[in-house]
């Protein structure tokens, strides 16, 4: 088999092999590193400037020459008009330059309404500039008096449909008089020129010229001008006539007020006339607003409502347990499940307010204050009531007991429910709980030492009785070489 050599990719400008090691790739092709560079200017390229058309290469500025978008805007830069083809650089013809001026190019007309306004010739895309609407040349936007050119910021359009720069506009067509035309406080009264008379002011009053009926003004019936309109219900008024009927207050459209009678008035005058009345209302809080109303009628169109809700007596069980009355949503206080009046809601000694930290249910279902129920249905004796004062509620001296029991007051029905200790029933006011029971205040004492416990020393015992730490050790803790009194003691007792 005869050996055939390895093709190499032709490069496209000198048709000969490109091996690896010179290799430039653009468009698909492959070129020799010699070989790449410009076809027209033959500048050497990289991949930053490249440009490839049909196997040939290109800088960007000579491909934009040769194949480029042409006209106005287009080359050199914006608002150039360039036609270069990039033919002098590849010499195929011998360009003549001349020195004659360059003498602007007859624009065809247009029809008319269809052109330039200025000029009335057609105006292309590439160079029109837009002013009410119409399609202006570039080189014709400007202002018809200075010839400034003019752009979309300073550009005004005046009412002979032709446009000035903002200096021209306001000279030609801008209010006249003191503080008017050049600067603040020039009397500038003539379009170019300042006369030393001065100026004679016509004042026009537009409200003498009646409109059509339903038309016009709907305060004097005049003819309402663009300049001077306000608008109010979808009716224009005058300047001069929006303002209150009342108090013929100056309106604007934040405080204007549009009444039923199809006229205006300001806040103040339409609450009084179309707003709430009665106590509350109108111009403050507190404020009594009747517009001329007299105390008796005041009184005839006011509700009657009986603010003592005590008189009106509810379904026997149902109602307040101390007056009997309905109680309602708005004034009742809970004790035990039942409803009470919030000025029934005292103590039933000393009638001292309650509420629900200080109230006290007592077994007469009344409701009492602390103090009163530990006189009533608290424990008797020295250390209780007032302490340390001995307390008698029926005057007569008190017997001291020299045991730690009470002896006063009715023995539970229920053991379960009375005190642990000595078997009297055990109010909420005095109760200890512990695990095996309630407790009178008085009997939460160690079963052995008699020491007065809380929830922080108390021990529960096996034998359902209670006790301090040092007594429930000795009788139910552990014995032996290092328990009892301390580490290390033998304790057997």
């Amino acid at each position: 088999m005869p050996f055939k050599p390895v093709e190499n990719p032709k490069c496209p400008k000198c048709n000969k092999s490109v091996y690896a090691a010179e290799e430039r790739v653009a468009g698909g092709y492959k070129f020799h590193k010699s070989c790449f560079k410009c076809g027209m200017c033959q500048k050497f390229l990289d991949s930053t400037n490249c440009a490839e058309h049909e196997s040939e290469l290109y800088c960007k500025n000579c491909h934009g020459r040769k194949y480029g978008p042409k006209g106005y805007g287009f080359g050199g830069g914006a608002g150039c008009l360039s036609m270069d083809t990039g033919s002098h650089l590849q010499g195929e013809e011998e360009f003549v330059s001349s020195r004659a001026p360059l003498l602007p190019k007859a624009i065809a007309k247009a029809p008319d309404g269809e052109g330039c306004p200025r000029c009335g010739g057609y105006v292309y895309a590439a160079e029109q500039m837009l002013a009410r609407g119409r399609a202006f040349h570039k080189s014709c936007f400007k202002c018809a008096d200075c010839n400034k050119g003019l752009d979309s910021v300073n550009v005004t359009e005046g009412p002979d449909k032709d446009i000035y720069c903002k200096v021209c506009y306001g000279k030609r067509f801008g209010p006249k008089g003191y503080g008017y035309g050049q600067g603040g406080g020039t009397l500038q009264s003539e379009c170019y020129s300042i006369s030393d008379a001065a100026p004679r002011t016509t004042v026009i009053d537009t409200t003498s010229i009646k409109a059509a009926p339903g038309q016009g003004c709907p305060r004097c019936g005049g003819v309402v001008f663009a300049a001077e309109e306000v608008l109010a219900r979808g009716r224009p008024w005058h300047r001069k006539c929006f303002k209150c009927k009342d108090c013929n207050k100056t309106l604007d459209s934040i405080i204007a007020c549009d009444g039923p009678d199809r006229d205006v008035y300001c806040k103040t005058c339409y609450g009084k006339k179309w707003g709430p009345h009665g106590y509350g209302f109108a111009c403050g809080s507190g404020f009594l607003q009747t517009d001329g109303l007299t105390e008796d009628e005041i009184s005839a169109s006011r509700p009657f409502y009986n603010p003592d809700t005590t008189s009106i007596k509810a379904p026997p069980g149902q109602g307040c347990p101390r007056c009997g009355g309905m109680v309602f949503a708005a004034e009742q206080q809970l004790a035990k499940g039942t409803m009470w009046h919030k000025k029934c809601f005292n103590c039933a000694e000393c009638h001292r307010p309650l509420d629900s930290v200080l109230a006290c249910d007592g077994p007469d279902k009344e409701i009492h204050c602390k103090a009163c129920y530990g006189k009533l249905f608290g424990p008797k004796g020295f250390g209780f009531g007032h302490t340390p004062t001995l307390v008698s509620v029926d005057g007569s001296t008190p017997q001291i007991h020299s045991d730690a029991k009470p002896n006063s007051g009715p023995k539970a029905r229920d053991p379960r429910l009375g005190c642990r200790r000595c078997g009297y029933a055990v109010f909420a006011a005095e109760q200890m709980i512990s695990k095996n029971g309630l407790w009178h205040r008085r009997c939460f004492s160690c079963a052995d030492c008699a020491r007065s416990l809380d929830s922080t020393n108390m021990n529960d015992a096996p034998n359902g009785e209670i006790y301090c730490k040092g007594c429930y050790g000795r009788n139910f803790g552990p014995r032996g070489v290092g328990f009892g009194m301390g580490a290390g003691a033998l304790t057997m007792a």
